[in-house]
C-alpha cells in the first residue's frame, strides 16, 4: 500500500486544505457564477487526491514527494 502513495504529509495537508478552501467559496457562495462552478469542480481534484495520497499525474511523470516510499519503485 506505501508503494501506492506518491505524496509527502506536507503536500496532502496542502491539497486537502487547497481543495477545502475552493469548495467553500463556490460552495458558500463566496465566488458565484462561472468561476463558482469552476471552484466547486476543481475543488475536488486536489481534496481528493490529498485523502488518498496518490497523484495520477506524479504517477505519469514519476514524480514522488513521499520519498521514503517505495524507494525500489
Amino acid at each position: 500500500m506505501k508503494d501506492f502513495i506518491n505524496e509527502a504529509g506536507w503536500d496532502r495537508i496542502v491539497r486537502v486544505v487547497l481543495g477545502a478552501v475552493l469548495l467553500y467559496l463556490g460552495f458558500g457562495g463566496v465566488v458565484t457564477g462561472g468561476w463558482g462552478t469552476a471552484f466547486k469542480i476543481i475543488g475536488f481534484i486536489p481534496l481528493l487526491t490529498g485523502i488518498f495520497g496518490f497523484c495520477p499525474l506524479y504517477a505519469i511523470f514519476k514524480i514522488r514527494t513521499n520519498k521514503e516510499a517505495g524507494v525500489n519503485a
